[in-house]
């Protein structure tokens, strides 16, 4: 007999397929044997066609393609014999799928078989349908498998509700047709039918509320007592596992109570007793017990409250959190998670077990305890839990060490009770784990250390010893270059002693030489280095006696190869050599920086965190696009803190410099300042201040470079404390050699449309829009809008989009947002540019229907208006 002939025995073709040594010679034999079994079909071989498709079966498992073999199923189907409906019906299942047209063809070889008097037969035809029905499929056989709900025989009744299962997913209309039979089943006592009656029941309640409703009111007693007389019941072989009889049964009973108790307290009281009984009795040494338990669990968190119950059901978790196996406990903190919005004190209760886990070998298990230490950490327990968290930080691994520095940081940020605390915290984690420490954390320990003046003695001297023994921990190192550039003198005259510190002896040289060697260090990245030449710089005013040597170290940088720290190093050098009666202005301490000025930029709600598309960002020092807010701070170049416009010619300097980001500067820009503003107005020939406008500005800053230069050089030289002093007129000069020959452009007049009053174009509880209009000279049909959104809530929106309409005699073109965040109470803007054409201009007026879209806490959030009351002459 030929091997691959249609006769071949399926144990003969598997065996020549598992023969084959390369995947070459498999593909060989399954194609000779799918040949062979295409030939016997075109003949229309009845003899072998059972074979033929058990072959197609296991060649299908392989992975190979046998779709020329699924019509062979519906003949096989339709054969009179229990063995070929067998094979048909198993091709069926693995062959086709719900999608396949090719079902419209079984339907009513489905129907007839549900239908037959042989029961076997009929169980074939139900698990089948089981599988693969569609939509179309349960309509026309609903009622077949409604009728077999109540069949004599128990094997075909728990077929039937399985079938049951998957009709009323695909059609839920039909899922009040199945209500009282799933209801009758739940009397039964066979335990096969039952549990799949359970699991009717329990998907019907998901599907139908008027099945729930008649579920919850006519079978919570009736399964409570079910429950009771299964968890009582004595030995029983035939359904014990591990000492427990049917845990399977036990598992969906109380997920149907569970579903049942959820929002109807009625419901669940009738079963707590049950539930308590279950949860003390369950023994917990075996895996079926535990399941029992978690499910147990779980419905005490869901039905509603009993307070005794949750703190039982959170004590089973606590012991779970000592067992030896890893699912067990992750499954625990799992649960834990949830509990912790309920009931918080009885998890804190297991706030010891919940720690060990932090420092589990598994690394699932330890991820998830720590967010559920993060979670249960408050204003009373912070201060040892977060001893424990810094103190794992030290032996913690590597991989594992972002993850926890991460938490810890957010926890001390939250809760700290004191600034002196939170600084200590915070230095352990720079000293353990300063490489795996975010931008935005090191920048708000630099807020809180500028607001807390009487620590920053205290704060510049612990930072030098953690210096001392952790240089390679680069956030660390940052930020003590920093302090020392600010409190440098603080340090080497031991100003603002502690009790609980020792005196400590450093000179100036000393203090000099933690700045050189950070931004001589090979591994320091450029924003160290860049931050170094600033402290340096202020190092050379503090300390008269290093000047010198601080000029030799900057110097060295002239000739680097990253132009940012060579322009810094000449621009710094000229500073110390050709002005120094102007020095010490330039490099005064910074003043307080405003904490919540710094969380709304952190958020990117100001306007001024918006970086630009098109250059490098103005603030930092290696020119790359970031969010402005954090390094403006911290390299002296923001004036959010300084005080509103007064007499100084050193906020005009911050204007010039483009620096000045704070709204508060924008609204005051209109007001007249009569010192020594007037006189550096003078010298630079750009008229009044009363109106400042950023293009003159840009006018100023690029007269001798290109347009596309950067600016931040100049940004560099423009200390805050500038802002808050006040200027003489002999000090402008000075002040004008730090711009090194850039030349004044002379103001120019433009006799521009008439300015447009602004208008609130919607305002609700919540938010504000105003639209301030321009016009292009020239085109009077085309206005400019400027929406800007304030917000008048104390939560800060997030995801935020702007949409508008207009009618078609309009034409709208809308520029890009400058941010997807609106910060709370109005401490920020977003704004919008919006351009309409209106061809019937002088006709029809402007008319817009707007929607504004955003997030509170997550929740999405819509407004609508139309928007009516725009000026005539648009």
């Amino acid at each position: 007999m030929n091997p691959f002939s249609s006769g071949t025995r399926l144990r003969d073709m598997i065996r020549a397929i598992r023969a084959c040594k390369t995947a070459a010679e498999e593909r060989a034999v399954v194609r000779k044997e799918c040949a062979a079994i295409r030939a016997s079909i075109n003949e229309n071989d009845n003899d072998y066609r059972h074979r033929n498709l058990a072959k197609l079966m296991f060649i299908h498992m392989l992975g190979y393609p046998t779709h020329f073999g699924q019509m062979e199923c519906l003949k096989l189907i339709a054969s009179p014999g229990f063995p070929e409906k067998r094979i048909g019906y198993l091709g069926l299942m693995l062959l086709l799928d719900e999608r396949q047209e090719v079902l419209m063809l079984v339907t009513n070889s489905l129907k007839q078989d549900l239908n037959h008097t042989n029961q076997y037969i009929v169980g074939l035809a139900l698990c089948a349908l089981g599988n693969i029905c569609s939509a179309e499929m349960a309509r026309d056989l609903a009622p077949e498998v409604e009728r077999l709900l109540q069949f004599r025989d128990p094997n075909i009744r728990k077929k039937a509700a399985l079938c049951s299962i998957r009709i009323i997913k695909k059609v839920p209309d039909l899922a009040e047709n199945f209500i009282n039979p799933a209801t009758a089943l739940l009397r039964e006592k066979h335990h096969g039918v039952l549990i799949t009656g359970v699991q009717l029941c329990t998907d019907l309640c998901k599907i139908s509320p008027e099945a729930l409703e008649h579920i919850r009111k006519k079978c919570t007693d009736g399964l409570v007592r079910t429950l009771r007389d299964l968890a009582n019941s004595p030995y029983s072989p035939e359904y014990d596992i591990a000492g427990i009889t049917d845990p399977f049964l036990h598992i969906r009973l109380l997920k149907l109570l569970r579903v049942l108790g959820e929002g109807d307290a009625d419901a669940s009281d009738s079963m707590n007793d049950i539930l308590a009984q279950v949860a003390t009795k369950t023994e917990t040494n075996k895996v079926a017990g535990n399941a029992i338990l978690y499910e147990c669990v779980q419905t005490i968190m869901s039905v509603e409250d009993n307070g005794g119950l949750r703190v039982l059901a959170i004590n089973i978790l606590g012991r779970f959190l000592s067992n030896r196996d890893n699912n067990i406990r992750y499954v625990a903190l799992n649960m834990l998670m949830k509990a912790v919005t309920v009931d918080a004190q009885a998890v804190q209760r297991h706030r010891a077990t919940i720690l060990e886990c932090v420092k589990d070998s598994d690394a699932s298990i330890r991820k998830r305890a720590l967010e559920l230490v993060y979670v249960l950490v408050n204003e009373t327990n912070v201060k040892p839990l977060a001893k424990e968290l810094v103190d794992y930080l030290e032996v913690s691994d590597h991989d594992f060490r972002e993850d926890l520095t991460a938490k810890i940081c957010s926890i001390v940020a939250k809760f700290s009770p004191d600034k002196i605390w939170y600084i200590d915290q915070m230095l352990k984690v720079l000293s353990e784990a300063g490489n795996f420490v975010k931008d935005e954390v090191w920048h708000a320990l630099i807020v809180v250390i500028s607001n807390a003046s009487e620590l920053h003695g205290y704060t510049v001297r612990a930072l030098y010893r953690a210096f001392q023994t952790s240089a390679e921990q680069e956030i660390l190192v940052r930020v003590t270059v920093w302090c020392i550039g600010e409190y440098g003198d603080m340090l080497v005259n031991n100003i603002g002693m502690l009790d609980i510190e020792d005196p400590i002896t450093v000179t100036e040289s000393d203090a000099v030489d933690v700045v050189e060697i950070a931004i001589k260090r090979h591994a320091s990245d450029l924003t160290t280095k860049a931050m170094a030449l600033v402290a340096l710089l202020k190092l050379s005013s503090r300390f008269p006696s290093c000047s010198e040597r601080i000029r030799e170290i900057i110097v060295q940088f002239k000739g680097n190869f990253v132009l940012e720290l060579q322009q810094r190093s000449i621009e710094f050098n000229s500073i110390i050599a050709k002005h120094q009666n102007i020095r010490s202005m330039l490099v005064e301490r910074m003043p307080v920086l405003d904490e919540a000025t710094f969380v709304g930029r952190r958020a990117g709600s100001l306007p001024g965190t918006a970086s630009s598309t098109t250059a490098p960002s103005v603030s930092l020092p290696n020119g790359v696009s970031k969010p402005v807010a954090p390094l403006v701070d911290l390299l002296d170049l923001s004036s959010d803190d300084a005080p509103a416009p007064s007499s100084s010619g050193g906020d005009l300097l911050h204007d010039l410099l483009g620096v000045d980001l704070s709204p508060a500067s924008q609204s005051g820009a209109g007001k007249t300042s009569n010192s020594g503003t007037d006189v550096l107005l003078d010298l630079l020939s750009i008229g009044s201040p009363s109106a400042p406008s950023s293009s003159s500005t840009i006018d100023i800053l690029s007269s001798n470079t290109s347009n596309k230069a950067p600016v931040s050089p100049l940004s560099d030289l423009s200390p805050l404390s500038l802002s808050s002093r006040a200027t003489s007129n002999a000090g402008a000069a000075p002040m004008m050699d730090l711009l090194d020959g850039f030349s004044s452009s002379p103001p120019t007049d433009s006799n521009g449309p008439p300015a447009l009053p602004s208008i609130t174009a919607f305002e609700s509880s919540h938010l504000r829009l105003t639209f301030d209009f321009s016009k292009q000279p020239g085109n009077p049909q085309t206005t400019i809008i400027q929406a800007t959104f304030m917000n008048l809530s104390s939560d800060t929106y997030t995801d935020f989009v702007f949409q508008a309409a207009v009618p078609k005699f309009l034409q709208l073109h809308l520029d890009p947002a400058s941010s997807n965040t609106l910060p709370a109470a109005g401490n920020g803007s977003v704004t919008q540019s919006l351009k309409v054409t209106n061809s019937q201009h002088g006709k029809k007026s402007l008319v817009m229907r707007i929607r504004i879209a955003y997030k509170i806490n997550g929740k999405d959030t819509l407004e609508e208006g139309q928007i009516n009351n725009f000026p005539r002459d648009l």
